[in-house]
This record gives structure tokens, sequence and C-alpha cells, in this order.
């Protein structure tokens, strides 16, 4: 495993390199489309998520591929999801609009399921060469560096709700508690950033409301495995198989219990 795991971060930097990087603040006249209201999509999106896909099926022979793009393009591609042998699940640009603006932050995100479960995830955040990987049982790793989040809820608590996508009721309920919040950061509109800076450190926490697997499975995987939570916001368990709205991830247990009370209690 630990081969596989390098080789698709490799495969990852090398996609970056050769097909996301290239367009980045170079995206002609027609290069950016609008897939769904307010939703975009790029050449570059189309021509990584190919080259990604092409990638891992070459390095796990059998395996398919559950990408952003596919599942636009046929929604049935997300049934399988629920296939029992290994499943790719990949997100060719995480932060689209970023990218299709000519800023960052945006990432390459993929992750590995067997049998409806994340084996192993990664995310490169190709402007900052930042590469963090995890695989079930064996811990996180941040540019090779073993990441251990800590255990306690010390500090201010500083992070991010997402509001963009949140029912009315659930906004009104986030407004009031925002307030109560020592830092209440921007969203950055690109999920795999957000994972990716509490991993670091950055931010305590970040609430979502939409909860496609591939904004998710990828950082959700990462940040369990450094010693963090990422639980519906009912306190269930993330299952990327099932329907549902609403993820809170925090850097530990009690500093997802904080923010729930305060945003959502």
């Amino acid at each position: 495993m630990a081969d596989l795991v390098d080789s698709v971060g490799l495969l990852l930097r090398e996609v970056a390199a050769a097909v996301v990087l290239p367009s980045y603040q170079h995206l002609a006249e027609g290069e950016i489309e609008e897939k769904a209201p307010g939703e975009l999509v790029t050449v570059a999106d189309r021509r990584s998520e190919v080259a990604i896909a092409d990638g891992l099926r070459a390095l796990l022979p059998g395996s398919v591929v559950v990408g952003e793009e596919g599942v636009s393009a046929d929604p049935t591609v997300l049934d399988l999801l629920r296939e029992p042998g290994p499943v790719w699940v990949v997100d060719p640009i995480d932060g689209t609009g970023n990218f299709a603006a000519g800023h960052g932050p945006f990432a390459l995100m993929t992750a590995l399921v067997r049998g409806g479960a994340p084996v192993a995830a990664w995310i490169l955040d190709p402007l900052a060469g930042t590469l963090a990987v995890a695989e079930s049982g064996s811990g996180a790793y941040l540019d090779g560096i073993r990441v251990t989040l800590p255990g306690d809820a010390k500090g201010p608590l500083r992070g991010v709700a997402m509001n963009r996508f949140l029912p009315a009721d659930v906004k009104a309920r986030v407004a009031r508690g925002l307030p109560a919040i020592d830092e209440a950061l921007p969203g950055l509109h690109c999920a795999g950033r957000e994972y990716l800076d509490i991993l670091t450190g950055a931010q305590g926490f970040v609430l979502f409301w939409r909860t496609l697997p591939w904004d998710h499975v990828p950082g959700a995987l990462l940040v369990h495995e450094a010693g963090g939570v990422v639980r519906r916001l009912d306190g269930s368990s993330y299952d990327l198989t099932g329907d549902g709205y609403g993820l809170l991830a925090a850097v530990n247990e009690p500093t997802w219990q904080r923010v729930h009370a305060t945003l959502l209690g």
C-alpha cells in the first residue's frame, strides 16, 4: 500500500504540473462554462479528471473512478460508490471558482474507497506545493510529516461556517451563534484547503452544508487519521454512500462539541 500511496501523490503532482497549472490565469474565452447555476467548470477540470482517472486505473487495474465531472455528465456514475471493489473518488480541481477567477486556493483531491469506506486519501494544494496523505489506520501526513492534532480545546475558537448553501433556519441559528466564536474566518471556497488548514492548525473547525463525496471523502479521512472529528450535524458518522446534508469537522472532540453547541444548539 505504501507504494500506491506514493504513486498517487506523484500522479497528482504530475497532473497539476502538466494540466492544471499551465491553464491557471491563462484560460481562454470559451474555456469556462456554467454547468449549473453558480457552478463553474473549465477545460482544465475536464482534462485533469481524464488524466487523473487514467493514471489511477493504471495504478490499480480493475478499479473504477467516480469523478465530479463524470458524475455531472452521468449521475448514475455515483452508484459505483456502492460497489465492493476498489473505487476512486476524484475532484480534479476543487475550488474551480477560484481557479477560473485566477486566484487560489484550489486543490486536486482523491480517495480510495473499498466496500463503501475510504481507505486512503490525498489532497494537493499545487500553489503551496503541499500534499496531505492518509491511509486508514496508519495516520495522516503533511509533506511527509505525521500530523497529530491536539486533543484539548484550549485557546481561541477559530474557524469557518460556510453559509452559502445553508437553509434559512440553519443559517439563522448559525448567525446567532457566530458572535460567540472568537475568530470567524471567511470561507475559502475550496473544501480541500479548509481541511488542510485544520491539519496545519490554521483553524480549528469548518462547517459545511453540501457533502458531495469528492469534496469531503479525502478531507474527512485525513482529519480523522490525524485525530480530529468529522460528523454529520446530528452527530452521526459521515456515510459517503448515504444522502444527507451538513458536516462539521474539528480538530478534536471537545472542539466539535463546543462548536456544535455554539452554532447549532
